[in-house]
């Protein structure tokens, strides 16, 4: 089945204070195209400049995440994107007139809370992934931080937290396994500061925005009465005292362990930063906005490494091919030594995927290099016409009273030798619509990751005599 896009069903507005200006910030979350992504629009600016949610454009991450682009920036974007991916929003503009995000009470339990408020659209197009492939890893060594993603079926990440100077907070560990769980186990959980920050943030002009009830402060030195008096003073609060858990009295935590888990909504909104929504397990080790952004930026490489050249077809033997041989035989009138396709393994609206054993008991290995068996590049052609033909019959009612004749081959490259042993997987995509009995299609034929021939392919749908 094929996942689509999706977008917000209307816009919705959340105002608030920024964290570390004070000013008073209108946020507005809009419905966006297809392929739109993440952007932020600076509506209070001169032209109302519009900024990618994208790794490459962040230009700060000292107390959260900060987008830039020429003299327009956002900040502390990481909640909003955190709920976004959540809940599966892949287009959304977001319109806002000052330089960051509301804190609201420093979770994103209000972003979603806005989010399901309007409603979901589904898209036409097709919901696009970065599938961890195989292990990646970031690491500083010095501040102990390492960042592993792992490959998976869907997004799941566990986070780990220490922090060696804290009398009250030295390690805790938080986990999500589905985006199922987040609003209820990760969406409320806030942000947190120790102690020994505060001051310094307010001398250089952060936090203005800050108060005791949007931030767990953690208790990290030996604190008397006067200096929490001082600090309740500061922001203009009532007296707070601590509670033996080594946080002030100021708010309940809505976790035993709700600094790990805001630890883990905020790699989630960083990481949307790579531009998609992620398959794989995140296994994150002290994570900060720094190494977060440093490995959305890493995922980021990769996907544009990949871009360069066809994603392999995901290949799986354990699974239920959606044709057999049996069925491709209702479909198709060749027959052994001539049938070159063993199974389909994919199939939706614009792609087919085949697969085509080869074994050392192919016919055309007793003429074709014998002593150095290699598989004819026409039959490899043939082999993927094959399996255009079977996405074309497939869209037919009664499959069996047509045949399918190829008209035009264009473009063929053959770019390695298929030898015995080799499983081959073609690949083949529409190019435009399916009218009037003709399709124009691309191939492509892969041995593992590497591929080994291609070309396009004209082909005309002809009813049996």
């Amino acid at each position: 089945m094929i996942e689509k896009q999706k977008t917000l069903k209307q816009s919705i507005t959340l105002s608030g204070t920024g964290l570390h200006t004070g000013a008073k910030v209108n946020f507005t979350l809009n419905p966006a195209p297809e392929n739109h992504g993440y952007k932020f629009k600076r509506i209070d600016l001169e032209g109302a400049p519009i900024i990618d949610a994208l790794a490459d454009n962040v230009s700060h991450t000292q107390r959260g995440t900060v987008l830039s682009k020429g003299e327009a920036s956002v900040s502390t974007i990481e909640h909003c994107l955190s709920a976004l991916t959540a809940l599966k929003i892949d287009n959304c503009l977001i319109e806002v007139d000052g330089p960051e995000a509301p804190i609201l009470d420093g979770s994103a339990k209000f972003f979603v809370k806005a989010i399901k408020d309007v409603g979901v659209e589904e898209q036409d197009a097709e919901r696009k992934y970065f599938v961890v492939k195989e292990k990646m890893t970031y690491e500083n060594k010095e501040l102990g931080i390492k960042i592993v993603a792992l490959p998976d079926d869907e997004f799941s990440a566990d986070v780990k937290i220490s922090f060696d100077q804290s009398l009250h907070l030295s390690n805790q560990y938080a986990t999500l396994d589905s985006f199922d769980e987040y609003e209820e186990e990760i969406s409320a959980c806030r942000t947190f500061v120790f102690l020994h920050e505060l001051e310094p943030l307010l001398k250089n002009n952060l936090i203005k925005g800050g108060d005791l009830d949007n931030a767990i402060i953690i208790i990290d030195k030996e604190v008397t009465q006067e200096e929490l008096d001082k600090l309740a003073d500061l922001f203009d609060q009532p007296r707070v005292e601590v509670r033996p858990t080594g946080i002030l009295n100021n708010i309940e935590l809505v976790h035993s362990n709700e600094p790990a888990r805001h630890k883990l909504l905020d790699v989630i909104g960083d990481l949307a930063l790579c531009g998609l929504p992620i398959k794989g397990r995140i296994m994150a080790t002290r994570p900060g906005h720094m190494a977060n952004v440093e490995f959305a930026k890493m995922i980021r490489k990769e996907i544009k490494k990949r871009a360069l050249k066809p994603e392999t077809p995901n290949y799986n033997p354990n699974d239920t091919p959606i044709y057999d041989i049996n069925d491709i035989k209702k479909m198709l009138p060749h027959r052994p030594p001539f049938l070159l396709v063993d199974k389909i393994i994919e199939l939706n609206e614009s792609s087919i995927v085949g697969v085509k054993n080869v074994t050392m008991n192919e016919p055309f290995f007793v003429g074709h290099f014998p002593h150095e068996p290699v598989m004819p590049a026409v039959l490899q052609i043939e082999a993927m016409a094959q399996a255009g033909g079977i996405f074309i019959l497939s869209q037919l009612d009664d499959p069996s009273a047509y045949s399918t004749y190829f008209l035009k081959i264009d473009n063929v490259k053959l770019r390695k030798k298929v030898v015995p042993g080799d499983t081959i997987l073609f690949k083949l995509e529409m190019v435009s619509e399916f009218r009037r009995g003709m399709a124009n299609m691309k191939g492509t034929a892969f041995v593992g990751d590497s591929i080994v021939s291609e070309g396009e392919f004209v082909a005309q749908v002809v009813k049996n005599k």
